[in-house]
């Protein structure tokens, strides 16, 4: 049986038929990958099922009696969608129908972000398309975040159609001859000051936000999940310190979006409007702004430039021009050297979060794990602890 295992899910392959000839095969081997990872949700892809008889149906409301969950099938087709529905199994399971098929080939490339590209389908409509690893789940609790946001008076854009991009989940918006911030910028220098301003009202518009609880996911509670999945990486002793530093941040309601740069906004007559919103939670403004400051300061300098600018669509000491601007006007900070102790304060929360970030999934992240863990971890936040418990006990 084909599998896919991601952060949070085991992805079965339903294939074929699925009748009283091979249905207790079927169980057989479903209940042999559940059984390998006890910690997955399992999920159902029915792309290639052919065709389920009520015996088949009845292993899938066998499994998710036995995990307690509603478990969802994803991928369906409209004939066996049909089936699911005409026996009432759409009460019982989460059946999403297969989604419309795109090709971004020939599109105008918009942006770039950690999570996915941003691409023009045609003079009215964009589609974000995701990288392989991020989860149905993940891009649906972007749509909601969004909607929430959008409700809570948060210049967002709305998503109107989840579809598929080659082995990558895709979001459709509407958005009449928009632009990214980074594109815009590009396109007017002689308006940057212009711009940055419109950027920093943005994030205070989006840190004066306080979201009613249950709306966002909750930063502290995101970050203490990440950490057992460093285990391979970190001792135990480590693993506990990254738990008691994350009990450092106050517990707060302000609206936050952890990954704030030009790539992730759009311009559309002249108001900017927020597209990248899966990892928006409620936390102190100090977090998002150490992401500011990761993405257009830290990441400008050395080798690894490239990637921001990428993301951003700008020359790296653009960005960094960018960087500087809009700390010294959200902070109010213009000495120097007093923008450099809290760009210091600032680093060592980049830190702290890029040891996390690991936990994530991202591809390259994965792949440098040993390293980040050494320079980061061990290299920046152990050393730095007490300096780095104040800061997060004191974050606004």
């Amino acid at each position: 049986m084909n599998t896919k295992c991601t952060e949070n899910l085991v992805i079965i392959a339903l294939e074929g038929r699925i009748d009283t000839t091979n249905a207790p095969q079927v169980e057989s081997e479903i209940s042999a990958v559940i059984s390998e990872n006890p910690n997955l949700t399992p999920v159902f892809d029915a792309d290639s099922l052919a065709y389920i008889s009520s015996a088949g149906l009845r292993v899938l409301m066998k499994f998710c009696k036995s995990t307690g969950k509603k478990l969802s099938v994803t991928n369906v087709s409209k004939e066996i969608f049909e089936i699911f529905d005409t026996t009432g199994f759409t009460n019982i399971l989460d059946v999403q129908k297969k989604l419309r098929e795109i090709s971004v080939e020939g599109c105008e490339l918009l942006g770039q972000g950690g999570n996915g590209s941003v691409y023009r389908l045609d003079d009215d409509k964009i589609v974000k398309v995701y990288k392989p690893y991020m989860t149905r789940e993940v891009i649906d609790r972007e749509r909601e975040f969004a909607r929430n946001a959008f409700m809570n008076g948060v210049p967002s854009v709305i998503a109107y159609d989840l579809v598929r991009c080659g082995d990558s989940f895709g979001v459709v918006f509407e958005m009449i001859k928009s632009k990214t911030l980074g594109a815009t910028i590009k396109d007017n220098p002689d308006k940057l000051e212009e711009y940055v301003d419109k950027y920093v009202a943005l994030a205070k518009q989006l840190h004066s936000v306080h979201a009613a609880p249950g709306t966002f996911s909750n930063l502290k509670t995101v970050l203490h999940e990440r950490v057992p999945l460093l285990a391979q990486w970190c001792s135990k002793e480590e693993l506990s310190l990254l738990d008691s530093l994350i009990d450092c941040i106050p517990d707060c309601d302000t609206l936050i979006h952890n990954d704030l740069h030009p790539g992730n906004i759009m311009i559309q007559d002249g108001e900017l409007l927020l597209i990248d919103m899966p990892e928006v939670t409620t936390g102190p403004a100090l977090y998002d702004l150490a992401g500011i400051y990761r993405d257009m300061i830290l990441a400008t300098q050395g080798n690894s430039s490239s990637e921001i600018e990428r993301s951003v669509g700008l020359p790296k000491d653009v960005i960094f021009k960018i960087g500087n601007m809009f700390f010294q006007k959200y902070t109010g900070i213009t000495d120097k050297a007093n923008l450099e102790k809290y760009y210091q304060q600032l680093g060592l929360i980049c830190a702290f979060n890029v040891t996390l970030v690991v936990a994530t999934g991202a591809e390259k992240a994965m792949q440098l794990a040993p390293i980040l863990m050494d320079k980061m971890l061990r290299g920046v936040v152990i050393p730095n602890e007490q300096a780095l418990r104040h800061i997060l006990s004191s974050a606004k």
